[in-house]
């Protein structure tokens, strides 16, 4: 009994290795015409469950057949299709433009107003936000995510520093507050540092008084000095000044106005309110396989436009989920290939997509309809009517299912005339 229970256990072995080498094989023969993704994915599932072959071969056969069903028909208006499975739930949203996603303090744009903005290809959007993700020896211990998200969150002159103007000896002092200071790992020296560096040529006279422990510049004691760098009158370049060094950044990236901890599944993860992505990736601590913006363009820019796709899709398909549109994933697809298929993010507008169409009526038909008949009367344009817009305003079948079809009918004389000349 025991060495048949071992026979059958050898030959399920056996049997098992012999499917995981032949599914692929199996797949190849009866699912040929699968688009590769679909078959990987098949592959990698069968051959982690144990089936024998014809059950192998059945669900490959069922996973073709329905693929086959699913498939977009010759000649259909995918493009209409798309845009009315958008379009008609898109006009069911709210008009909030702010709304708490699930992190206190930080405001996010959704619904129609996000939608607009990502079809758009804004440039920034009206509420840039990141999703920082750590390394996990970082995102556990609380004390470190807080030293990356001070790292990473914008720090002001005015926020660590008492700023003072004495109109009398016309003169500005900077009075640092040193616990505030010292939370942020800055010292005295740091802040000299950043306002020469970057706080204008004036900066060269900036001076610290090592008694009491600030920082000042003024203006009295550079007026009619050689190389004076002011142009106009003491008063008017200490308030220029003055403005300049309030919003100057001592610490932090450009661009992020705040920084959140929230705790995630078990880790801690920084919401920042601004993005600055390419600087984000660039500090210690950051786990950049998972550091996401939703700011399209930046991403475009910094990874490509492979990643500007998924990140319209992801985009579009997280905004219409939140309020419980079910759009199928496929028409968003469509929409951000028509975005991003010559290799840049355009706009669904005049000013793209819709503005660029090659025919004139199309184009017409969309906006500014006098000046696009104008232009195309002085340029000689042709328009060969093949889309949808310019039949319907010429009043003619459109080239889409069945009108994209032309039937030819022979009579029995024709074809008797063609036998004759083909024996000739």
């Amino acid at each position: 009994m025991a060495n048949v229970k071992k026979n059958k256990a050898k030959t399920k072995v056996i049997e098992e290795k012999e499917v995981s080498v032949n599914i692929d094989e199996i797949i190849s023969d009866y699912a040929e015409s699968l688009p590769y993704s679909i078959k990987k994915d098949l592959a990698k599932k069968l051959k982690s469950i144990n089936i024998n072959k014809s059950e192998i071969i059945n669900i490959v056969k069922k996973v073709k057949e329905r693929y086959e069903i699913h498939r977009v028909d010759p000649y259909e208006s995918v493009g209409i299709v798309a845009a009315q499975s958008i379009g008609e739930p898109g006009t069911q949203m709210t008009m909030r433009t702010f709304h708490y996603a699930g992190v206190a303090e930080m405001n996010v744009t959704l619904g129609l107003p996000r939608l607009i903005e990502i079809v758009d290809a804004r440039r920034t959007p009206s509420t840039p936000m990141m999703t920082i993700y750590l390394k996990k020896e970082v995102s556990s211990d609380i004390n470190k995510v807080k030293k990356v998200a001070k790292n990473i969150e914008t720090t002001l002159l005015s926020d660590v520093t008492n700023i003072y103007t004495d109109l009398e000896q016309i003169e500005i002092r900077i009075i640092p507050q040193m616990e505030l200071m010292k939370s942020l790992d800055l010292d005295v020296m740091d802040l000299k540092k950043t306002m020469m560096d970057n706080g204008g040529p004036i900066m060269k006279h900036l001076k610290y008084n090592s008694d009491e422990n600030y920082l000042y510049i003024s203006f009295l004691s550079i007026e009619g000095k050689e190389g004076n760098v002011i142009t106009e009158s003491p008063y008017a370049s200490l308030k220029n000044l003055l403005d300049t060094i309030t919003n100057l950044s001592v610490k932090g990236l450009e661009g992020v106005k705040r920084a959140i901890i929230k705790e995630v599944s078990g880790e801690y993860v920084i919401y920042t309110e601004g993005s600055n992505l390419k600087g984000v990736l660039g500090v210690e601590g950051v786990d950049t396989s998972r550091t996401y913006t939703n700011n399209i363009m930046e991403i475009y820019e910094i990874f490509g436009i492979e990643a500007a796709r998924e990140s319209i899709v992801n985009e579009i398909k997280k905004t219409l989920d939140e309020q419980a549109l079910a759009v199928d994933i496929r028409h968003i697809m469509l929409v951000a290939d028509i975005m991003t298929n010559n290799g840049d993010v355009r706009a669904i507008g005049r000013h793209g997509i819709s503005g660029k169409k090659t025919s004139i009526l199309a184009r017409a038909a969309f906006e500014i309809t006098g000046n696009h008949l104008l232009k195309a009367g002085v340029t000689g344009e042709v328009d060969n009517l093949n889309g949808v817009a310019e039949n319907i305003i010429v009043g003619q079948p459109i080239t889409h299912g069945t009108g994209a079809v032309h039937l030819v009918y022979k009579t029995d004389k024709k074809r008797s005339e063609q036998k004759e000349n083909l024996k000739k």
